[in-house]
């Protein structure tokens, strides 16, 4: 059994783009610059907004934080994301989730433009995504794909199975490993005989947000589990994998904390990176016409 060690594979991936960020000011002659907007005072949202910008301080990105009071009015927030969208010194636009009641979260994403879309959120980068096209693509689903990769692990022919079918992380990794030749199952929380289907995967990725939930007798011997969960609990953080016992059977295991975590945010700097690129070609391209 070997550990995916997300902290140590996303070091990695932040250097290489400390690099390319510096050259890119360099030679452009101005910052890349990221809005980040935040509603509430959730605390895991504030843990995840202080190590995005944490990142971003690292690999040279600017950050601007906009953090608004858990009783805003929808209007509040969609005129900071009008604001941003409109803003030419903005490459990238996140907005935290989740948002409170309130607020409509599907009109508030709506405002983010497809080129300053670093969460790969939009509907324009999520059928981008589904016809196979270069987008910006949903973060955790990518570090995923980032760190499966590095480690060599073959998947082409592979039987992969994603239990959890939101949109921001079990529809797009399923999309992403079919893209990668994978047989695909998807399963939720009406799915029957789970437990089976889970043992016939070859990539087990749990993304159910249910503590331990993945017991080592759903797991093939030799399968790589990847668990996106993050539950707190009375003994600290836990997956959505009884880690303890599925790492018997395992070859390749995702820890909590650790593992996907450090990959998600590492894969949020690279998109906004790539924003940032794609609107200075965009750019050129205005200029020359």
């Amino acid at each position: 059994m070997k550990i995916l060690d997300g902290k140590s594979i996303a070091k990695r991936v932040k250097d290489e783009l400390k690099e390319k960020v510096a050259r890119f000011v360099r030679e452009r002659g101005r910052e890349i610059s990221l809005a980040v907007v935040m509603v509430g005072n959730n605390s895991a949202s504030a843990v995840y907004v202080r190590n995005k910008i944490k990142a971003a301080e690292y690999v040279g990105i600017r950050s601007l934080s906009f953090v608004l009071p858990e009783n805003a009015a929808q209007s509040d927030v969609e005129e900071i994301v009008r604001s941003l969208a409109a803003d030419e010194s903005v490459d990238g636009i996140l907005v935290q989730l989740p948002l409170p009641p309130q607020i409509d979260e599907n009109a508030v994403l709506s405002l983010i433009p497809p080129e300053k879309d670093v969460d790969g959120f939009t509907d324009v980068n999520v059928g981008r995504l589904l016809l196979g096209k270069d987008c910006s693509a949903a973060c955790t689903p990518k570090g995923i794909m980032t760190m499966l990769k590095s480690e060599g692990i073959s998947l082409s022919g592979k039987n992969a199975v994603v239990v959890g079918r939101s949109n921001i992380v079990g529809k797009p990794i399923a999309l992403m490993l079919l893209k990668e030749n994978c047989t695909v199952t998807v399963c939720h929380s009406k799915t029957q005989n789970l437990g089976e289907i889970c043992k016939n995967a070859d990539i087990l990725v749990a993304a159910i947000g249910k503590p331990r939930f993945i017991r080592a007798d759903m797991v093939k011997d030799g399968a790589t589990v990847i668990d996106v969960g993050i539950n707190r609990t009375e003994n600290g953080l836990v997956g959505d994998v009884d880690f303890d016992g599925v790492k018997e059977k395992a070859a390749f295991i995702t820890p909590v904390p650790g593992g996907v975590g450090p990959m998600t945010i590492a894969s949020l700097m690279e998109n906004t990176y790539k924003c940032a690129l794609k609107r200075v070609g965009n750019s050129a391209r205005k200029g020359e016409e």
